[in-house]
């Protein structure tokens, strides 16, 4: 919910263009713009530098959006490191079937882990172009957003004093569980939500990647997915119960329903290692429209979130992120508001394209193991029509990189 103004005890007031709250992609994407452009702002984050810099998260770019973030100087290390990927593998019905997206649109899929991506980013925004950002900072409170002049106010947890930046803009980019989706009074805007009745055990092994490729194991056991992060780490996805508990899931057993759920005839068998991470991921999707609510905005997972089903959650943050910084930029060094006007209209465009493809991906995944004879029969003709029609392999690639999406 909104508060009224900060208590007059808190302390004298700072000034600042804009307060982006939360140092993921988006918000640091949006700082770096903001600073390219001399527009003063703060960056607000509650946790520490050294963990948004490690914390496991996602690890796939479109092209569109590398080139997003070349464009604004923020590429460099990405188009050093990265490894772009150019096709995929699905394994189903015990065989394996290669699904080359370049050959069929001449694009690639990046693959650069997020906390890379966030490493990079700081580094900008605050050792080079000397942008102010607070890391560990408490009770982030949103204040007269409906004014031309809002305010957030936080803790500095060194002091425990209670500070406030006064402001044009807030730019509300801190996730889904941040404070800044709350700060939206109900019923002053519309949240649109699916629920996909299904889990993902995500995990991360000390082990080498297993394929050259991005696999997907479509199997009546449940869906299982594979993703290199590094030449000694890779990310596995098993379908499971929602809710289901990690412990649950021992050593033995995962590799086991790995080995099961990826095999397929020809197929080497899977590099094996300690498991670093389990958590179990519930499949939903939400989209807040509009997303702005007087002088907040609302970027990536704070104003949509995207289940991993197809990996679009880092890509629909930094095309939120170039949104909102161009037009926040644009308002303020050349009076041009109509980047603001239309920020809303512009992300959510991009938002519900991808929402209905990663609701497409889902039938493919999961309809295999629900248990009902004609989706699994749906699902497995979805397959195959991948690879007895280059039309429709061609429409399914182009949405899998981004490519068809609206602008």
């Amino acid at each position: 919910m909104t508060h009224p103004s900060p208590h007059p005890n808190s302390g004298p007031e700072e000034r600042s263009t804009v307060v982006v709250v939360g140092a993921g992609p988006a918000g640091l994407t949006v700082g770096n713009i903001l600073r390219a452009a001399a527009v003063d702002c703060v960056v607000l984050e509650t946790e520490s530098r050294q963990l948004i810099e490690t914390r496991p998260r996602a690890g796939v770019i479109e092209e569109w959006a590398v080139r997003g973030l070349a464009q604004r100087g923020l590429a460099e290390n990405l188009l050093a490191r990265a490894q772009a990927h150019s096709l995929c593998e699905f394994r189903f019905a015990g065989e394996r079937f290669r699904f080359d997206y370049h050959e069929l649109t001449d694009h690639h899929h990046y693959v650069y882990p997020q906390p890379l991506l966030v490493t990079d980013l700081v580094r900008e925004y605050a050792d080079v172009r000397g942008g102010d950002i607070r890391f560990g900072v408490r009770d982030v409170t949103l204040h007269d957003l409906e004014s031309d002049r809002p305010a957030v106010s936080y803790t500095d947890p060194r002091t425990g004093e209670r500070h406030v930046l006064r402001c044009e803009f807030v730019a509300g980019c801190d996730g889904a569980r941040g404070v800044t989706r709350d700060a939206v009074p109900e019923g002053r805007v519309r949240v649109s939500r699916r629920d996909y009745g299904v889990g993902w055990l995500a995990l991360l092994a000390e082990a080498p990647p297993s394929s050259d490729c991005v696999l997907f194991g479509v199997h009546p056991n449940g869906f299982a997915g594979h993703m290199a992060r590094s030449p000694e780490l890779t990310r596995y996805y098993l379908q499971c119960p929602p809710g289901d508990d990690p412990e649950n899931w021992p050593h033995d057993r995962v590799w086991a329903e790995l080995r099961a759920r990826l095999g397929a005839t020809d197929a080497p068998p899977l590099h094996e290692g300690r498991l670093i991470e389990k958590r179990v991921l519930d499949m939903h999707d939400y989209v807040v429209e509009p997303l702005v609510f007087g002088r907040l905005l609302l970027a990536g997972d704070a104003g949509h979130l995207t289940a991993p089903i197809a990996a679009k959650g880092m890509n629909l943050a930094l095309h939120d992120a170039f949104l909102l910084g161009d037009a926040l930029a644009a308002h303020v060094t050349k009076g041009d508001d109509s980047g603001l006007d239309g920020y809303s209209h512009a992300s959510l465009r991009r938002v519900w394209d991808y929402q209905e493809f990663s609701q497409f991906l889902s039938g493919i995944y999961h309809g295999t193991a629900s248990g009902d004879p004609f989706r699994a029969g749906t699902s497995l003709a979805r397959l195959r029509r991948l690879f007895t029609s280059r039309a429709a392999a061609t429409a399914f690639a182009e949405q899998y990189l981004g490519s068809a999406a609206a602008f």
